[in-house]
């Protein structure tokens, strides 16, 4: 009787074993299964983000690479911090000058600039995400999309520094936010789509494109 138990218990070991090592096969499987797979995906992303391979040796070679979101961050940053200036120094213009009781204006200019630039810089973030969307579609559909998100983003950077002048300040903001943003954020982008590679784009080629436009929209406000 004796004999018997211990064979069944040995059996019963034998088996649980068999079965243990089974389904430590199948895990092993499995995250060989899913390792690949993640590399079948990588595969296809590089694809589908490099035209050819000498693209994407180009994109490896750059040493200062700047992604579309920093791309367009950076950029918000730049036009926030001249565009606001070139409107109230067209302002100042035809309004001959300031007197002196009123130099305190100045102050308020600095500040709205102040706060244009770190919201044009935020808000950039979200915009960037938003045209790295829109350049995977056709030319024709990108041209129609982009002024609208040059718009609300003039919007939300105008209104945001415009609103230290109150309620009229925010208002005006807005309108003149969405003037330049229409205009600065599809020319900004169609060039950022022409030469990035990939994802990204050299920062010596981005300098000339973000001073570039910003300085031919305040030369126009200018009246230069």
């Amino acid at each position: 009787m004796e004999a018997r138990k211990t064979q069944t218990a040995a059996n019963f070991r034998s088996d649980f074993n068999s079965f243990a090592a089974y389904d430590g096969g199948d895990k092993l499987a499995q995250q060989r299964l899913d390792k690949l797979l993640a590399i079948n995906a990588e595969t296809v992303r590089e694809k589908s983000l490099y035209h050819s391979d000498r693209e994407k040796t180009e994109a490896a070679m750059m040493k200062n690479p700047l992604s579309t979101v920093q791309a367009f961050s950076y950029f918000g940053l730049i036009l926030g911090a001249f565009s606001p200036a070139a409107i109230f120094g067209r302002f100042l213009i035809d309004s001959s000058g300031l007197r002196s009781e009123d130099i305190w204006i100045l102050g308020v200019i600095a500040i709205v600039n102040i706060l244009s630039a770190v919201v044009g810089f935020f808000s950039g973030k979200l915009v960037g995400k938003m045209v790295r969307e829109v350049e995977n579609y056709s030319w024709g559909i990108m041209l129609l999309i982009l002024p609208f998100i040059g718009v609300l983003w003039g919007i939300i950077t105008g209104g945001a520094s415009g609103i230290i002048i109150l309620i009229v300040g925010a208002f005006f903001g807005a309108i003149l936010g969405a003037m330049v943003g229409s205009v600065a954020l599809p020319a900004f982008a169609l060039l950022h789509r022409l030469l990035k590679k990939g994802e990204v784009i050299d920062r010596k080629l981005f300098l000339p494109m973000a001073f570039g436009i910003t300085f031919i929209i305040c030369g126009f406000i200018l009246g230069l």
